[in-house]
């Protein structure tokens, strides 16, 4: 499955969370180790879901930017 992550910069590097999966965050001092390492929060978020017999969220979330004058 393909999730939407979004990924923001904080005072001590970045965090990111997915909206289709809520409760799954990770951090990282870049953008890259950010997104490497929600891939493992990701696999191990859904890992407890399916242990727990819940429902594993289909990725309904997608991104768009949009230009506007500043």
């Amino acid at each position: 499955m393909k999730y939407l992550i979004v990924i923001e910069q904080s005072k001590t590097g970045y965090s990111a969370y997915s909206p289709d999966l809520p409760g799954c965050v990770s951090t990282g001092a870049t953008p890259e180790e950010t997104e490497k390492n929600m891939r493992e929060a990701i696999e191990f978020h859904i890992e407890g879901l399916k242990e727990t017999g819940d429902n594993v969220p289909a990725p309904t979330s997608f991104s768009a930017y949009v230009e506007v004058a500043a």
